[in-house]
Formats: structure tokens, sequence, C-alpha cells
């Protein structure tokens, strides 16, 4: 299997990137892009389309990571730490079911609102995140620095 990735990959440079050039400026934006994964609004935007279905944190991560932002793959108390904050200013709240030993997140009325604004107008969108996001703990860049 190795050899055929190797050939493949050898076809790929050859045929379709070989008229692919990228500035050193590019390259570096890329590497940023991939290393941040997404700034803060775009996570809590994220954050909010997927508790419009009520969800684990387990679940919630999985997702996150599905989407590209892997900012809580190596630290998903950061998550709940977010989580907390997001439910202290009623955009969601939390519920603990017994049974299943889970705790489940779900949007507030606040947090479907929030959420409408933030789609409607791109611009407008991410001031209201930012709004949102000012009190919010963030150790998430920090720790994968």
């Amino acid at each position: 299997m190795e050899n055929r990735l190797k050939g493949l990959k050898k076809i790929m440079n050859e045929k379709t990137f070989s008229q692919v050039k990228f500035t050193e400026k590019h390259r570096q934006t890329i590497q940023n892009k991939i290393h941040n994964q997404g700034n803060k609004e775009d996570i809590i935007l994220s954050i909010l389309q997927l508790l419009s279905q009520e969800k684990t944190g387990y679940q919630l991560t999985n997702l996150l990571s599905g989407r590209g932002i892997r900012h809580f793959d190596d630290n998903e108390g950061a998550l709940y730490i977010l989580l907390h904050s997001l439910e202290n200013k009623g955009v969601l709240q939390s519920s603990w079911i017994a049974k299943e030993e889970a705790k489940y997140y779900q949007l507030t009325n606040k947090g479907k609102k929030l959420l409408k604004q933030s789609e409607k107008k791109e611009s407008r969108s991410h001031v209201i995140l930012r709004q949102l996001v000012g009190g919010v703990e963030w150790k998430i860049a920090e720790s994968h620095s």
C-alpha cells in the first residue's frame, strides 16, 4: 500500500499540482490557519450551530473535530470551561441524565436568537460573537502554541 501511495503522490505532483505555485506569504498564511484552526468567533458560532439540538460534551468535541476545529482534541477541559461560561451568560443550558451518566447541553431561547442574528449578517455576527466571547476564558490557543 505504501508504494501505491508514493506512486499516487508522484503522479499528483507531476500532473495535478505542477501548475500550482504558492508564494511564501501564502504558505505562511496556510500554516497559520492550520495551526490556529479558526478564530474564537468561528468556534463559538460552530458550537451554537451544533447545540441547536441537545448534545453531550463528548459528542460536541467529535462534531467540532469533524468541522476541522481541533482546539479541544488534546484539551477537552477547555471546551467544558467554554460551555460553562456560555451557560452562565444564558446562551445555553445543561441537564444531567442520571441513567446515562451524561450531561447534555443545548441552546436557550437567548442562544437561538443569538445564532439566528449571527447567521443573518456576516459582519454583524462578528460583533455579536465578539461581545459574547468577551468574558470567556480562552486557554485554547495557548495550549497549542
